[in-house]
């Protein structure tokens, strides 16, 4: 009798990390075969390379600086995922009421650098006057000609609130339809899951405390779900013994105070990333209430108190 042995290829976690869009971004995927995962893995950074060409506004031939230059003046056609993203951003500045806005690029960025020649606050009315632009319903798309305009001179997009998540939500689908069983798209902290992880168990992901960054306090299974976290240590400035975090409220012009982070958990990448920073900008009671009322949306908040609060259906761990 002939004994016939198979041999089992066990599948491994592999990654690779990548300065993009701005962004640290980490690939990983799942896989029995090295050069197979690897050659993913640059498909998928391809892909994110792809998107970031059009949405950058460090590119002045981009189709975002090309609706800026032409703010007030004419609409510019784009491409169709260009205009669906729009569009799905303005259903979500709709959602928040304005605390989510594309046209926040309209602010004076030279009077919010949040680095230590930062001093002093702007005063109240130079701070509306560089929110005066911000209105989501003066960007105006043409589904039929596929354009975008800006109504007012002077206005501005920016996808710096939605566009990491984007990426990474597309960068998945990608791997997924080449065949990528299990995987994490991870952009800066902005991060989405499929599959499992390499010994079966599902994604798990830390929630780390804005006063600890290294020491989560709690834990959550995220395996096909995505996450992304809006926080006052990332980026702030101390200015009368205050921390001010980089959040600027669009309707005031001033920072955000009063939260010190945001964690959203969604179905993709997109969602997470565009409702981290305005449930900041909304607050405790409000964006608690907003996020009990959206299907499959979840969120863990901490004032600047330290209280922990949550939304009805997260279980911490």
């Amino acid at each position: 009798m002939t004994t016939i042995s198979k041999a089992i290829t066990l599948k491994r976690e592999f990654k690779k990390t990548e300065r993009l869009m701005g962004n640290t971004f980490e690939i990983t995927v799942v896989a029995s075969d090295e050069v197979y995962a690897h050659a993913m893995i640059q498909l998928a950074i391809e892909e994110i390379r792809r998107i970031e060409a059009l949405l950058t506004t460090y590119n002045p031939c981009s189709q975002t600086n090309q609706v800026n230059a032409s703010a007030g003046v004419r609409p510019v056609r784009v491409d169709r995922e260009v205009l669906a993203l729009i569009r799905r951003a303005a259903r979500i500045s709709g959602l928040t009421d304005g605390a989510f806005d594309l046209s926040y690029g309209s602010i004076d960025r030279s009077l919010w650098n949040f680095d230590r020649s930062m001093t002093s606050l702007p005063d109240e009315k130079t701070a509306m006057g560089m929110v005066r632009l911000i209105n989501y319903r003066n960007i105006l798309t043409d589904e039929a000609a596929c354009t975008v305009m800006l109504k007012e001179a002077g206005m501005r997009i920016g996808f710096g609130g939605i566009g990491k998540g984007y990426a990474a939500e597309m960068a998945k689908n990608l791997l997924i339809r080449a065949g990528v069983e299990s995987g994490i798209v991870n952009a800066s902290g902005d991060l989405t899951t499929w599959g499992s992880q390499a010994d079966g168990q599902p994604w798990t992901i830390g929630i780390s405390h804005p006063d600890s960054a290294h020491l989560p306090f709690a834990s959550l299974a995220i395996s096909d779900m995505a996450i992304a976290t809006s926080g006052n240590y990332e980026k702030f400035v101390m200015i009368g013994g205050k921390k001010y975090s980089h959040t600027i409220n669009p309707r005031t012009g001033l920072p955000v105070r009063g939260v010190k982070s945001v964690t959203i958990i969604a179905p993709n990448a997109e969602i997470a990333d565009a409702m981290a920073t305005p449930v900041t900008i909304m607050g405790v009671k409000a964006g608690i209430g907003l996020v009990n009322q959206v299907e499959h949306l979840a969120c863990i908040m901490i004032d600047d108190n330290n209280k922990v609060f949550t939304s009805k259906n997260i279980n911490l761990k």
